[in-house]
């Protein structure tokens, strides 16, 4: 299989060094200082704050132009209309793993249904300067499966080879039939946390903020209710179900992890991609 991963961002490059690594045929797609870097030096991986950078040869290409069999898109949930724009002439199949609220319809209106996929990938990790900075796998980590699926919810034939492709480079993956709904979940809960960390001034401030935290579990619940189908996974029915009281103390404790570093990303990236997501959900809350 001739893999494009598009996007060369902490997981595009994290996805794109452990396929190469499995052995399998792939190619990084970057631009500019970063598509010079890949080429001069490869994907440079560190563990947390380890010293130890391990150098990945991956190919790095600067256009998708090319015969792919499967095209993996890593990018903020506002770029991938232009994503979009440079896959229209490419025939392979595409597995969209972006933050992505708004359905499956623009995607497959772009480049066609019969070659879309939608996922989510569930490794993290910050970029420090050109090096990956990865977190140490755990037990938490290996069971919390990167969802994958069809618009149809069909666990095809190429699902099962994708699976297998993600299992072989050390990914936990798993079929996931609901896959836009799972999406809608996601987004429905991030949007809320995410402009809630940003009023307060970072994770540890929303975190000794309990009015704000309760306003913000107000919203979620909003969100949560708006959904046309049930959450997915249902672990999320707890946030409509538990008292206030213990899901403030559940998300002070999970603002104070190192999980929840992310969250304090201030880039206009992240901006860009919060301002589209809040759009998104708002779309899906009108609409109930």
């Amino acid at each position: 299989m001739k893999i494009l991963v598009y996007g060369a961002g902490v997981l595009g490059s994290l996805y794109a060094a452990r396929l190469h690594d499995a052995g399998h045929d792939v190619s990084l797609l970057a631009r500019g200082d970063r598509l010079t870097s890949l080429r001069e030096r490869g994907v440079l991986l560190a563990e947390n704050d380890s010293k130890k950078i391990t150098q990945v040869p991956v190919r790095a290409v600067e256009s998708p132009a090319g015969k792919y069999d499967l095209i993996l898109v890593f990018v903020r949930s506002h770029q991938v209309e232009t994503v979009l724009e440079q896959l229209v002439g490419n025939d392979g199949d595409v597995l969209f793993l972006v933050n992505w609220a708004g359905g499956p319809e623009p995607l497959a209106a772009a480049i066609g249904r019969e070659r879309v996929l939608l996922g989510f990938g569930n490794q993290g990790g910050t970029m420090d300067g050109d090096i990956i900075r990865y977190g140490r796998r755990t037990l938490l980590t290996r069971l919390v499966s990167m969802p994958i699926g069809e618009l149809d919810g069909q666990t095809t034939p190429r699902v099962q080879r994708i699976l297998q492709m993600l299992r072989s480079a050390g990914f936990t993956a798993k079929a996931e039939p609901r896959m836009d709904a799972w999406l809608k979940t996601h987004a429905a809960f991030e949007v809320p946390l995410a402009q809630a960390v940003h009023t307060a001034g970072g994770p540890d401030a929303l975190a000794s903020d309990r009015g704000a935290l309760r306003g913000m579990i107000g919203l979620i619940r909003q969100n949560l209710e708006a959904l046309t189908t049930r959450p997915v996974p249902r672990a999320f029915s707890a946030v409509r179900m538990l008292p206030v009281g213990v899901l403030v103390a559940l998300f002070r404790l999970l603002l104070r992890s190192t999980a929840a570093a992310p969250l304090g990303t201030t880039s206009a990236a992240a901006s860009g991609e919060l301002e589209l997501l809040t759009e998104q959900v708002g779309g899906f809350a009108r609409g109930r």
